[in-house]
């Protein structure tokens, strides 16, 4: 499998789309370089698997490497792993139902889906670097597209939510950024090559310094408390697809790199600093749980449970056993199919009755049954319902979490579980008042969601089920990477 089609495909899209003469033509074409993007990570997966069948793990696969800037050891180096795999199955599944949800996009539409491309782009190689610096450059590549589609596409405050976001994602990409120059000119020889950095003993003195910029760096990104004020600003201004690309692809390069970069890289200083992480995620948890709780808006709703669900992701990290950091990349992937499904079904309500607020809604279940009907099941979903992927995730952390001995480490895992409730409180609240109750006149006309909606909407939900109701495949595919990243701390 040659990995960097998945740099060439959205890049081909993106020419493809300057050249196009009309709105259709745009749609089509990015339709269907989203769709051919889908098809390659599943052929990956494959791929994959039939590499594992009978041989011993490795820790990448696929790797390419190509000289970049010889006289600084920096070389255009990817690979991936099944982590890396289950991340790239997520872009592109949200990827497509981004591009099909766009539909009403009127305003400069090749412009819109050019941002969306590169966005995909900025994920495709951020997962696969195994290049610090070039992933640096990804994750950068990732952060101008959200500032442009919130600031052009977006509503409501929409140029201040895209400020707040671009300078607290340019702050975390400055610490990142600081500890990775500060670490490559402490090792010798000098390298941002991840395989490389990983076989050197890098000495405590250094972790302690680089693993909180890293780890603080990158969490910004994954809404880390005290730094998530950019998540319910931003994702309550972005337009349906920025929403969904936003908290389903782009929070999760933060957690990625919470867990392949800096815990990876800095075993011991993880160790050291994980009653600090374990501490601002459970806040994370608690504090998102309560804030939802008083939210009147949809879109703040699940901006707000999106704090909450990815603490679950710290939560994991900071545990650092087995079951832990499994669940942490479950939980991922669960939370970027579902928060992408929320806020499409979302847009479809407020595209039909043009408000978000929770009190002027009622009854929708009378006109819009598919709509509430997956309103529902994406409720149940986020508030761990069995049978969804949001269960799995969850009950892994959980258990995991447990793993880990300690008064604190427990109080932590317990405090986590008792969000369940407050989630439950907030969902059914809003979803019950929002899809039952008395109809007002004003939405008796209202009509159920199109077409291209309704693929939307299955097309992540039979993800979620099948991550909830057939999770070992999931399970299987980042087992051989979450065993690598334990051995690490076990060596401790």
């Amino acid at each position: 499998m040659n990995l960097v089609i998945f740099l060439i495909i959205p890049l081909m899209t993106v020419v493809l789309l300057l050249l196009a003469r009309n709105a259709m033509q745009v749609r089509a074409l990015a339709i269907a370089g989203a769709a051919v993007q889908a098809v390659c990570t599943v052929i990956l997966y494959f791929s994959y698997r039939n590499i594992m069948q009978g041989q011993e793990p490795g820790l990448l696969y696929f790797e390419q490497s190509f000289p970049f800037y010889p006289s600084w050891n920096i070389s255009f180096h990817i690979g991936v792993d099944g982590i890396s795999i289950a991340m790239m199955l997520l872009t592109s599944w949200v990827v497509l139902a981004g591009v099909l949800i766009s539909r009403n996009i009127t305003d400069r539409v090749k412009e819109y889906h050019v941002m969306l491309l590169l966005l995909s782009l900025g994920a495709y190689g951020f997962f696969m670097s195994v290049d610090l610096l070039i992933q640096f450059f990804f994750l950068e590549l990732a952060v101008i597209p959200k500032y442009l589609l919130i600031a052009i596409w977006g509503s409501g405050k929409k140029t201040y939510s895209a400020n707040k976001l671009a300078l607290l994602l340019m702050g975390g990409s400055a610490l990142i950024l600081v500890g990775l120059l500060m670490m490559y000119y402490s090792i010798e020889p000098h390298t941002f090559n991840w395989k490389e950095i990983a076989g050197i003993s890098l000495p405590i003195s250094l972790q302690m310094v680089c693993f909180p910029l890293l780890f603080l760096g990158f969490g910004i990104f994954s809404a880390i408390f005290p730094f998530h004020t950019w998540v319910p600003d931003g994702h309550s201004s972005a337009p349906t697809a920025g929403s969904m690309f936003l908290a389903g692809i782009s929070m999760k390069l933060g957690g990625f790199g919470c867990l392949k970069v800096a815990s990876f890289l800095f075993p011991d200083a993880a160790v050291t600093y994980a009653p600090w992480v374990v501490g601002l995620s459970a806040i994370a948890i608690i504090y998102g749980a309560f804030v939802t709780l008083m939210q009147k808006d949809l879109k703040y709703i699940n901006a707000y449970s999106s704090i909450s669900h990815c603490g679950f992701v710290l939560l994991g990290i900071g545990m650092i056993t087995h079951g832990a950091i499994s669940g942490a990349v479950l939980q991922m992937i669960s939370h970027g199919l579902m928060t992408a499904l929320f806020f499409a079904i979302i847009g479809m309500v407020y595209a039909r009755t043009h408000t978000r607020e929770i009190a002027k809604m009622g009854g929708l279940m009378r006109t819009m049954p598919f709509v509430s009907t997956m309103l529902f099941i994406v409720g149940f979903c986020s508030l761990g319902l069995p049978g969804l992927s949001g269960f799995v995730a969850e009950m892994s952390v959980f258990v995991g979490s447990w793993e880990r001995p300690g008064l604190f480490y427990r109080t932590a895992t317990v405090l986590a579980c008792m969000s369940i409730v407050v989630t439950a409180v907030y969902i059914l609240r809003a979803v019950g008042k929002v899809v039952m109750g008395p109809l007002p006149d004003a939405y008796a006309q209202t009509s159920d969601a199109a077409g291209y909606e309704k693929f939307v909407s299955v097309w992540l939900l039979l993800a979620i089920l099948l991550i909830g109701i057939f999770p070992g495949w999931l399970v299987e595919l980042i087992e051989p990477a979450v065993s690598f990243i334990q051995l690490r701390f076990q060596a401790q």
